[in-house]
């Protein structure tokens, strides 16, 4: 099987499905922004032909490469697990002939308005939400459902972008941010736990999944320095009845949006209310997460997903021996990362349960809404789920990153 590939130098995970699809048959297409010389030995033994362009976001350029591939051999499929990638990649997908997630789902999944309306039709329980072209569109959506308020970008990906709005004020101000973008979308702000549902689909079956918990919820994780966020995959997705909840919602999610043979990354709430979907991205999720799912369950995840593209099966079977985690460890103050204190006393405590970290000195400090893995951070796993977030807690309040 022929496979176009997109991009698989950055970020340094990329190269892991370019790995699996190689090691399961395929013979990988790779189309890329970085120069083939600069690619490493490794990588380059994965990729039978490669070809630079100056963006893999740029349709024409995309197409271009893609065709050049079609001039050397039959392809049967082309895969972008990059959020910005995955549009770009079905518009080409669909010019060529090329089998593949479509245009329309793959913006379902893009464009935020349009995915709620669709699933609301369906009777899947969503925030309320629009898209607002100026502010009296917004003020008419406050109108109705009130503040607290939530602006981000139609297509954004995580929290990238967005704002939290609680009064007249704060909405005039967040509009006059949003003033390049033609469209924004606005959603009511639902109270809850925040968390996230995993699927990797083989026509239209879910034949892996995952479920993670965001300690606090990503907005407030964003946007807050002292806080030490963490998210926390569980092995107990196949024992609380929750789960079984969040499943059927996955399911039904997938089915109306017309997700195929795809990774899929759905983000929920718990509220008041109940359970309700956020968005969804036809992609793996970012963030390091899927190397989280391969530690706390054994598996190697790439290989599954490349198996699902290659040989429409999946045979891995998911231990959930492990619940698996991140802490982000901010700096406390913008400047030059200078010290860490606090490693050695979690080595001594906890080294057993640490899977791999980064903890960089010398460098400058990225900024807070940067992510997750944006200065430093701690990963471990551990048998125990509610054992595992205490260990994290501890690691947050013990960890210090100095900078000046």
């Amino acid at each position: 099987m022929n496979v176009v590939f997109v991009e698989p130098n950055f970020p340094r995970n990329q190269r892991e499905f370019v790995r699996a699809l190689s090691q399961v048959g395929a013979t990988v297409f790779a189309v890329g922004e970085t120069p083939w010389e600069w690619l490493d030995d490794e990588l380059q033994s994965w990729i039978s032909h490669y070809y630079q362009v100056g963006s893999v976001t740029d349709v024409d350029q995309l197409r271009t490469a893609v065709q050049h591939f079609q001039s050397l051999a039959w392809i049967d499929g082309m895969e972008a697990t990059i959020e910005s990638h995955t549009l770009p990649a079905a518009v080409v997908r669909e010019e060529l002939g090329i089998p593949g997630t479509s245009v329309h789902t793959t913006w379902l999944c893009r464009d935020k308005p349009a995915m709620k309306e669709a699933l609301r039709a369906a009777g899947v329980p969503t925030a309320a939400s629009a898209a607002a072209h100026d502010l009296d569109d917004l003020r008419d959506f406050v109108d109705e459902h009130g503040y607290p308020v939530i602006l981000k970008p139609r297509d954004g990906a995580g929290a990238s972008g967005t704002v939290r709005v609680d009064s007249y004020a704060e909405l005039r101000a967040a509009a006059e941010s949003f003033g390049g973008v033609d469209s924004i979308a606005v959603e009511e702000f639902i109270e809850g736990h925040e968390g996230f549902y995993d699927t990797l689909s083989v026509d239209g079956r879910i034949a892996l999944d995952f479920a993670s918990h965001y300690y606090p919820g990503v907005l407030e994780a964003m946007r807050t320095r002292w806080i030490s966020p963490e998210y926390i995959s569980t092995n107990r997705v196949d024992e609380a009845p929750f789960y079984a909840e969040l499943r059927e919602m996955g399911e039904r999610v997938n089915e109306v949006l017309g997700i195929h043979t795809s990774a899929t990354h759905m983000e929920y709430f718990v509220s008041p209310k109940g359970l309700r979907f956020s968005e969804i991205g036809a992609r793996p999720p970012g963030v390091g997460c899927w190397d989280l799912y391969a530690a706390g369950n054994d598996l190697d995840i790439y290989r599954a997903w490349a198996d699902a593209i290659v040989h429409r099966h999946v045979w891995h079977v998911p231990s959930r021996a492990y619940a698996a985690g991140i802490v982000a460890l901010r700096p406390d103050r913008d400047g030059r990362i200078v010290a860490i204190d606090g490693i050695d006393e979690i080595q001594q405590r906890y080294g057993e349960w640490v899977l791999d970290s980064h903890l960089p000195v010398g460098v400058d400090t990225q900024p807070v809404e940067a992510g997750y893995m944006a200065n430093a951070w701690i990963r471990m796993r551990h048998p125990d789920y509610d054992v595992l977030r205490e260990m994290l807690d501890d690691v947050g309040r013990t960890v210090q990153v100095r900078a000046e």
